[in-house]
């Protein structure tokens, strides 16, 4: 459909500063269904409306929170398929799992920390630049 870009229409560009996200974001998302091009203009370049406003600002919260573009996608096709079911409890599910994911990494990234910290006790003459070998010897550095 060619559309006359006065009719209140914003180019991929103009989104993408309305709303922050990137131009290869909107795409990508326009590519999933997320967002809907309301067609093209006279030169070739996809025009959007509000509603794409909208939903990207909706994709941009879901992520804010955690969500992933997966669940983001299988929000929204619960959301047009059964517009009469509430999605705030679909949505709430969503979000106990980005939070499980959370809990995880931080308690990865905790691990990691104590590693750190054991490993600086264990080597600290070593890091410090004395007497010490960090990693064993080197084979690459055998004299014959």
């Amino acid at each position: 459909m060619q559309v006359d870009a006065t009719d209140g229409l914003m180019t991929v560009g103009q989104l993408s500063r309305r709303t922050g996200m990137s131009i290869k974001a909107i795409r990508q998302y326009e590519a999933l269904g997320l967002i809907y091009s309301a067609g093209r203009s006279d030169g070739n370049y996809r025009l959007f409306d509000e509603s794409a406003l909208w939903c990207a600002q909706v994709i941009e919260t879901l992520r804010s929170l955690g969500l992933t573009i997966k669940e983001i996608d299988q929000l929204a096709r619960a959301y047009l398929s059964r517009p009469d079911e509430a999605i705030g409890p679909r949505l709430a599910a969503r979000l106990d799992a980005a939070e499980r994911r959370i809990d995880d990494r931080i308690a990865e990234l905790a691990a990691v920390r104590g590693r750190i910290r054991d490993y600086r006790a264990q080597n600290a003459a070593a890091l410090a630049g004395r007497d010490g070998d960090l990693f064993g010897a080197d084979p690459r550095r055998r004299t014959a």
